[in-house]
């Protein structure tokens, strides 16, 4: 019969695994992140000589690229229809009339196409509209 006390195993904790896991992670979100808005959508704005800047920070912003097509607060309008560019800004505004709207209009943009954003912006009750563009010295 053998009565010592036996021994307990020491354990050993492997560190390697969660250190790639880790690692995996920060470049997944490195990668995926974007760090600039305006390297999605490339958009000239008109010239000005006396703009006024905007210091909301929470407003709508209506951006029409060349092509006459509209994306409201970065996501693309399906097509360019008055119906569907409503209910685009009736489903960013969530009922807050309030809310102040940019309008980025692209200086080769068709002229009907940013008179169509103003008139649906303003069918909606929506009173505080301003226009980007580039400040000239």
């Amino acid at each position: 019969m053998n009565l010592r006390p036996k021994r307990a195993r020491e354990i050993e904790l492997n560190l390697t695994p969660l250190i790639d896991v880790v690692f995996l992670l920060l470049i997944f979100f490195m990668v995926s992140t974007t760090f600039e808005r305006e390297a999605t959508l490339r958009v000239e704005l008109p010239d000005a000589s006396s703009a006024d800047p905007v210091e909301e920070s929470v407003l709508l912003d209506i951006v029409i690229n060349a092509e006459g097509d509209y994306f409201v607060n970065g996501n693309r309008v399906i097509n360019n229809r008055i119906t569907t560019l409503r209910s685009a800004i009736r489903h960013a505004i969530k009922n807050d009339r309030s809310l102040p709207v940019v309008i980025s209009a692209d200086a080769m943009a068709p002229h009907h196409a940013v008179i169509t954003a103003m008139d649906v912006v303003g069918q909606l009750g929506i009173e505080r509209i301003s226009f980007a563009t580039h400040r000239v010295p």
